[in-house]
């Protein structure tokens, strides 16, 4: 086998540090490899932490560019029968089921913001009269498990016309009553199976799974997911996200 010049090895390393997601990126550079192999992959100097930690933010927006490009906004994600129904369907957050919000179905207003002709708010009953549609699909958390569920909903891209937004604006921003914040970028929100989630298994949306609605992205990790949504904004800039911000690849497609 033919030995590896410095820069063939230099272009293996950076080809895969591109494949890894941050947190592990960063596991692997600070535990594994150190500051010094940065300095090989990146082609730079990199002496501290706050240089290796700028260096993986462009790495990981580098990632987000690639994906985004990648994505095909007419491509659907894959759908399942009702006998392929995860029971249960697995709760997931960053806290406990039983600190799950509370929202006051009856005092709900779903505030719209931003880039749009119409800024009225929506009751969860004017959001229910809306036309819904029914998806059988894979939620895939980046912990690494997913769950088939039933999610009952209006099309998002429905909804954004119906409120006039600007679809050349490039952002989404969600506000959650959690505490919780997302923003995506405008393709995904028009993709036909991306939803305004009202219902799950034919049941009003539980607590748990985000009451009184959620996101739902079949072609996002889980985390880009919002639940317990308060507010949306059609944005020329995106708000990051609760864990996008913590050092995850933003786009975060599949």
């Amino acid at each position: 086998m033919a030995e590896l010049s410095k820069s063939d090895t230099r272009d293996l390393l950076r080809d895969a540090a591109r494949s890894l997601d941050v947190p592990t990126r960063r596991a692997f550079i600070r535990n594994v490899v150190g500051l010094g192999s940065l300095t090989l992959l990146t082609g730079c100097d990199v002496i501290d932490e706050d240089k290796a930690e700028d260096v993986l933010r462009h790495i990981s927006q580098f990632n987000d560019r690639v994906q985004a490009w990648l994505f095909r906004p007419h491509v659907l994600a894959p759908e399942y029968t009702a006998a392929e129904i995860t029971r249960p369907f697995p709760f997931n957050a960053f806290y406990g089921p039983a600190d799950a919000p509370y929202v006051d179905a009856s005092a709900y207003r779903l505030e719209v913001s931003g880039k749009v002709e119409n800024r009225k708010s929506w009751t969860l009953p004017e959001l229910g009269r809306l036309p819904q549609f029914t998806q059988i699909t894979r939620h895939v958390c980046v912990e690494g498990w997913s769950a088939i569920g039933s999610w009952t909903g209006v099309r998002f891209s429905d909804f954004l016309q119906r409120v006039g937004a600007d679809t050349t604006a490039p952002y989404v921003n969600f506000r959650c009553a959690d505490g919780y914040f997302e923003s995506i970028d405008m393709p995904t929100a028009l993709h036909p199976q991306t939803q305004i989630t009202l219902r799950y298994a034919d049941e009003t949306l539980p607590r748990i799974y985000g009451f009184p609605m959620k996101l739902r992205i079949p072609t996002k990790l889980g985390f880009k997911n919002p639940k317990h949504i308060l507010s949306m904004e059609v944005s020329d800039t995106a708000i990051g996200g609760y864990w996008s911000n913590q050092g995850y690849n933003w786009f975060s497609g599949l």
